[in-house]
């Protein structure tokens, strides 16, 4: 488990999982993607969890992949990793989930919502997948859902070039079900939850599984990509963008 995790039940049958880091702007580690990966495992065994929601501290979603665990992870194989273990769960769980995104939502902190059935964000929501920057592939399968969403032009844009879009954007490409101002979004998107973790459990799972359509297609997207994923990480491409990353991060700490 990781304190920088809150896991809270409501009784409306929702389940709150919120990144608690802001001091690294949640910048997601090994034991926070155990976490949550345990979290929505015990939520799909869960006869009492109907619906599941991400979310972080006020104005801030997660800056990404902790870039430091990049670095200590290159030495081990990637099928090892916290973050695989995590991804590979997303995709398969059945419980509905929501987002609510405030602030910075950097690599998974995106490709994370691709997952979720309803996707709520703040007016200073702003997203970025700057993996092919950072020396790496994309992740969680945002190679396969990403062009489906919003055309394959468009997701070549945004994974290519790193290519930041704001909530507005995200809005009008049909990655966000709505814009709700940030005092608000919590609430909104625990509502929602508890709408779907009203309905009937059956029926709403049978139905989520028709709307997501090839399963197995998305599932061989994610694998794919983590082949790929390992490869890239351990390429002297990467480490000098981890290495070049860290060093501006000290420098505008200091």
């Amino acid at each position: 488990m990781s304190e920088h995790v809150s896991i809270e039940d409501t009784a409306g049958g929702v389940r709150l999982i919120r990144l608690a880091r802001p001091e690294k702007k949640n910048a997601l580690t090994g034991a926070m993607y155990d976490t949550m990966r345990t979290s929505l495992e015990q939520a799909d065994a869960s006869g009492d969890v109907g619906a599941i929601v991400f979310a972080g501290a006020p104005g801030m979603f997660t800056a990404g992949n902790d870039i430091s665990d990049f670095v200590v992870g290159a030495a081990k194989p990637f099928t090892e990793a916290p973050a695989l273990h995590f991804i590979r769960q997303l995709a398969r769980t059945k419980t509905p989930m929501v987002a609510a995104v405030d602030g910075i939502a950097v690599g998974i902190g995106t490709t994370l919502t691709l997952h979720c059935d309803l996707v709520y964000a703040s007016p200073a929501a702003r997203f970025r997948m700057p993996f092919v920057e950072l020396g790496l592939v994309p992740e969680a399968a945002s190679s396969y859902l990403l062009p489906r969403r919003v055309g394959l032009l468009k997701a070549t844009e945004l994974l290519l070039l790193s290519q930041p879009f704001d909530a507005d954007e995200a809005l009008r490409l049909g990655l966000l079900n709505a814009i709700v101002p940030s005092e608000m979004l919590l609430d909104h998107a625990l509502a929602k939850a508890a709408t779907l973790a009203a309905l009937p459990r059956g029926a709403l799972q049978a139905s989520r599984t028709l709307i997501r359509g090839d399963q197995a297609a998305v599932e061989a997207a994610l694998e794919a990509e983590a082949v790929a994923f390992e490869a890239r990480l351990r390429a002297p491409e990467a480490q000098a963008a981890f290495m070049s990353f860290l060093s501006r991060s000290r420098t505008a700490a200091s």
